[in-house]
């Protein structure tokens, strides 16, 4: 008589070394086909971005070719217009520099007179720690200026395949739906059709609401540097606003990088104005554009934002820390959705105080992201 045998589950280690075998082998591929994943990350991005346009030229009886080719020319060419912009003022930024470097260095030379005096440290001991500041500085910035340079050269390469991917994921977005209905053909097809919609209102609303928070944002810098008298205020306004698109993160750097500048360029009392400035706007965009602009239905929770965004960056540089939210996002729609992934949505969330799970109640209602 044949007996039938009972499954033994692998042990928990065996499991783990599969879970972080796997694991690796994804980051290691991530980063190798980085050339490829970042245009068509940004593309499909874009992509759901024009969506909208796209459809109100199909309405106005517009060729759908030509449509997307106005609607991807139109986008390239704001892209174009801020990078040009950006250029251009970095060049008379660039004539600050010297005397940028000079006062630095002048405080360098005080905060060590300082610290000779009220820590009682010897002279020689200080110079050396010193030295080895600037020789660990010295590394990572040849490391810095090796990464900056190949950045410079894959965005020519970037810039030709993003509108390219851009225009194929809008022209062939029927056919991409239709592959993925046929693969889920044998159930789930009303959760695929759920998950589907509330990712592309997730990313809409979420693109959509970061664009106008940005607009905001430089106008706001612009005019309070304007007030205080900085040097280069529009070129550091819209720095500011671009960089706090990076969460926590960026704002932090931003608000670093002008309170120097206001240092340097002026005095410690124009710092301090820059600097209360900043705070106050970051307190405006916290408490009110981000929930009235951006609106938060899908929200991540700090901890996480935060180590994604680091992972992004650690991972792709800045390309990866502008896609780990958005990216997340999209992660979290799906793990909402799927009843053997819930608690990874979950965990992601805001635990029990987040609201109640989009798609419950009204499975239209637009949703986006908080960061």
């Amino acid at each position: 008589m044949e007996q039938t045998r009972t499954p033994v589950a692998p042990p928990l280690y065996q499991r783990l070394s599969l879970v972080i075998i796997g694991l690796s082998a994804l980051v290691f591929a991530l980063w190798v086909t980085q050339s490829l994943l970042i245009p068509l990350l940004f593309a499909l991005l874009l992509a759901i971005l024009l969506d909208r346009l796209v459809k109100v030229f199909s309405r106005w009886g517009i060729n759908r070719a030509v449509g997307i080719s106005v609607a991807v020319t139109f986008a390239m060419l704001l892209l174009a217009g801020l990078g040009y912009f950006i250029v251009t003022q970095a060049a008379h930024f660039s004539e600050a520099i010297p005397q940028l470097k000079q006062k630095v260095v002048s405080t360098g030379n005080d905060l060590e007179h300082w610290a000779r005096h009220a820590a009682n440290v010897q002279p020689k001991q200080l110079h050396d720690a010193v030295d080895k500041v600037k020789e660990n500085g010295m590394e990572k910035g040849g490391v810095l200026v090796g990464k900056t340079l190949t950045t410079v050269g894959t965005l020519f390469g970037f810039f030709f395949l993003l509108p390219v991917f851009t225009f194929l994921i809008i022209y062939y977005k029927d056919l991409f739906h239709n592959f993925l209905v046929k693969l889920f053909s044998n159930g789930g097809k009303e959760r695929l059709e759920d998950v589907l919609g509330q990712t592309k209102s997730v990313v809409q609303s979420f693109l959509i609401g970061r664009m106008f928070e940005t607009i905001i944002l430089a106008a706001m810098n612009w005019v309070g540097l304007m007030v205080i008298g900085v040097q280069y205020a529009l070129l550091l306004a819209v720095l500011g606003a671009l960089m706090n698109l990076v969460p926590y993160v960026g704002m932090i750097v931003a608000t670093f990088i002008t309170v120097l500048v206001a240092f340097a360029l002026q005095d410690v009392n124009a710092a301090l104005w820059v600097f209360a400035l900043y705070c106050v706007v970051q307190f405006i965009d916290n408490h009110f554009l981000v929930p009235l602009v951006v609106g938060s239905r899908v929200e991540l929770n700090a901890f996480w934002s935060i180590v994604v965004v680091i992972a992004g960056g650690m991972l792709w540089g800045i390309p990866g820390m502008f896609l780990s939210i958005p990216i997340i996002a999209i992660l979290k729609v799906i793990f909402d959705r799927v009843p053997a992934l819930e608690p990874w949505g979950y965990v992601l969330g805001m635990g029990d105080k987040q609201a109640d799970k989009p798609g419950k109640e009204d499975p239209h209602v637009v949703s986006s992201v908080r960061s």
